[in-house]
């Protein structure tokens, strides 16, 4: 065992990062070589997304610095600003707390503002699951952006570790894990139907269809697509139940057409925050999942459930057999959902395997950061020496 234990600071911003993040901090909380921070951010401390910091603590987890960054607004301006904001009280976190190591995980735009401060303050970066496209979100750019800006690198797929490497990181960086929060299906205690149904308060009916769709952020008008989507839904007579979109440029108007909707329609909910237990028990309860989420991507194969992916958010993501596109136009949404829902489709995706790793991404992440060196050739990127102009005549 080394002299003292390697501090690592973990930021996490929202739910949708949290869910993955979840066995990864219990493991890296239990390694006895490692000293975890945990910062928590943006939406896991705002009333009007379910304030999820409080069931970060009853998951367990000890919350070491709170940065509120999060500009009540619906803006794209808005999101700009809570990066200014993000940048600034991450600065003073991180400068107070110095860790070895920041570790971050996907692509959502605050992850931008840590950094962003751990650049200056020149602490090295792991990055978790880059390598991905969803080239109709900005989230493309800023996952590309924090792989140039990161040291390490925890893959979800194969696909996503070869896209890094051609990005010109070394190969001894790029480590592929698959997804973390597939460990969940392995390892958390998923709740059968009558104990779900009683936390949910709710009668889940088997075909009902779980709805998880966000603004479309690469768009000058992100709610571009809703129109044609809420058309379809109007016209969908099973049990609809809501996710609360991201916080993004219009996700205030979203949430409140979705509400607005689960008034009118008997039997329809609105969740403002699912902790990740009762997502994926609810994942393993209902008959399809709709919309642009990449949960639809990345989860939804590993229980084999129908999803239709609708428009250009998830543009350029590896697919399983279990998903089906189609564009925002209301009779093609009502297609797609009419086959995922049809008992045919959904036994042939028996036996399925995800492309998105067998649900252990926790602990390989977790044993990599606790043995590689922490020294300065970590923080020194050096391009490959096919990249150096007239390298061999110099």
């Amino acid at each position: 065992m080394s002299a003292s234990p390697r501090k690592i600071a973990v930021v996490t911003t929202s739910r949708a990062d949290y869910s993955h993040l979840h066995w990864v901090l219990h493991d890296l909380r239990e390694h006895p070589e490692i000293d975890l921070r945990l910062i928590v951010t943006a939406a896991h401390l705002a009333d009007e997304f379910g304030r999820a910091a409080d069931q970060i603590e009853r998951d367990g987890h000890r919350i070491d610095e709170r940065v509120e960054c999060l500009v009540s607004s619906d803006t794209d301006v808005g999101m700009a600003k809570t990066i200014g904001v993000a940048t600034l009280g991450l600065a003073d976190a991180l400068g107070r707390m110095r860790p070895d190591l920041l570790l971050l995980i996907a692509d959502r735009y605050e992850m931008l503002a840590p950094a962003a401060v751990a650049l200056a303050l020149r602490i090295p970066i792991a990055h978790i699951e880059g390598g991905e496209v969803s080239s109709g979100a900005i989230d493309d750019a800023v996952r590309n952006a924090l792989t140039k800006l990161s040291h390490l690198h925890f893959t979800p797929h194969e696909e996503a570790s070869e896209r890094v490497r051609a990005m010109g990181e070394e190969r001894w960086r790029v480590h592929c894990v698959g997804a973390p929060s597939l460990d969940h299906l392995r390892r958390s205690r998923l709740l059968e139907r009558a104990e779900l149904e009683r936390t949910l308060d709710l009668e889940i009916a088997s075909d009902s269809v779980l709805v998880a769709y966000h603004p479309v952020t690469i768009a000058r008008d992100t709610l571009r697509e809703t129109d044609e989507l809420f058309a379809a839904l109007e016209r969908i007579d099973r049990q609809l139940l809501f996710c609360f979109p991201n916080a993004d440029a219009g996700s205030r108007e979203l949430a409140l057409r979705a509400g607005e909707l689960c008034r009118r329609k008997a039997g329809a909910r609105l969740f403002v925050n699912l902790d990740p237990v009762r997502y994926w028990s609810l994942l393993g309860r209902v008959g399809a999942l709709l919309g642009n989420s990449s949960s639809g991507i990345m989860e939804s194969p590993a229980l084999a459930l129908p999803a239709v992916n609708i428009g250009l958010r998830q543009q350029g993501r590896l697919r399983a057999a279990n998903l089906i596109d189609c564009p925002a136009e209301r009779a093609a949404i009502l297609a797609a959902l009419e086959r995922a829902l049809d008992p045919q489709f959904r036994q042939g995706l028996a036996g399925m395997a995800s492309p998105y790793g067998d649900g252990r991404a926790a602990g390989r992440i977790v044993e990599i950061l606790a043995e590689i060196r922490f020294d300065e050739a970590l923080l020194t990127k050096r391009p490959p020496v096919a990249a150096l102009p007239e390298a061999a005549g110099r």
